[in-house]
């Protein structure tokens, strides 16, 4: 089978194309056709093993992937595509099923067939949702949905989103909206039109001000960027929360993936109340350039590959 490679941390020339074995699933494992595949900032950060050394949970997960080079050569965490076969004791699939979702600390999304556990956050794709939709809308959504789920979205009538034209952010905006919030989101002057598309009440532009006006005070404030990028504007939303406020990065501790969500996706997505954002689609062998492009930190959404 086709699939990309990383031998070696670097930048997005370390990754290659390769013909591998097959695999084959395991007790209790599915294996998967992939369809379509996403980059995402997770992928990057991998591939440059680009980690914050501040958190323990961090230094663990950079010994789970490998420290000299990737344990798993086969990046990737998100993928849509059709079961292809199944292993012993498998209940939840079966060959024939459309799925998507995320793969986990294992990734092996950037290849044409990919075995992971029944267990793991896959869930049948809807018909009215294309594979490059569902590739798109795992990451983002998996974990906008954690994150407002343990910043008691449910309990929040003000929500500021930092960073919300990525991947993440686009589907923070969606979701805070869906839970009833008012939500006001932080973006650069190119995306303020795509953030009121997806419902914001208010878009602020981070490049014409530096930092948010007096008085303006947010019950949940949810970094969709994470802690390695840094401004004054930034600093600023950290500090205009209200009384039991609470301010939210993705960066932390280690973020859940949780079925649930992505089964909720599809029921906004079926209703029209939820749609994925896809800034570019690359075929398998442009992966690199792909890459490149993620790096540059100016992608709409989400960037999908077809496998």
């Amino acid at each position: 089978m086709k699939a990309v490679v990383c031998r070696k941390y670097g930048p997005p020339e370390v990754l290659s194309l390769a013909e591998l074995e097959k695999p084959t699933p395991g007790k209790g494992q599915i294996c998967v056709r992939t369809v379509a595949t996403a980059v995402t900032a997770s992928d990057c950060r991998v591939r440059a093993f680009r980690f914050p050394m501040w958190d323990p949970m961090i230094l663990m997960f950079r010994l789970i992937i490998g420290v000299s080079r990737p344990r798993k050569p086969v990046l990737g965490l998100v993928l849509s595509g059709e079961v292809e076969s199944v292993g012993r004791n498998v209940t939840r699939f079966k060959p024939g099923d459309q799925v998507y979702g995320m793969t986990g600390p294992s990734f092996g999304a950037y290849a044409e067939y990919t075995c992971l556990s029944q267990n793991a956050a896959i869930v049948k794709k809807p018909d009215s949702m294309s594979h490059r939709e569902a590739a798109a809308v795992a990451y983002g959504g998996l974990l906008a949905g954690y994150c407002l789920e343990k910043g008691a979205i449910q309990r929040r009538k003000k929500v500021l989103i930092y960073g919300a034209s990525g991947a993440i952010g686009t589907s923070a905006v969606q979701l805070a909206k869906q839970a009833g919030a008012q939500v006001a989101g932080v973006c650069s002057t190119a995306n303020l039109e795509l953030v009121k598309s997806l419902g914001a009440d208010a878009v602020i532009d981070y490049t014409r001000q530096d930092r948010l006006n007096d008085g303006e005070r947010y019950d949940l404030v949810l970094d969709a960027v994470g802690k390695d990028k840094s401004s004054k504007f930034k600093d600023s939303c950290r500090k205009a929360l209200t009384d039991g406020g609470r301010y939210l990065s993705v960066d932390d501790g280690m973020l859940k993936s949780r079925v649930e969500d992505l089964h909720k996706i599809n029921a906004l997505m079926e209703s029209g109340q939820y749609k994925a954002i896809i800034d570019r689609a690359y075929a398998l062998d442009r992966i690199v350039e792909a890459h490149r492009y993620v790096d540059t930190g100016r992608k709409r959404g989400n960037v999908v590959i077809d496998v």
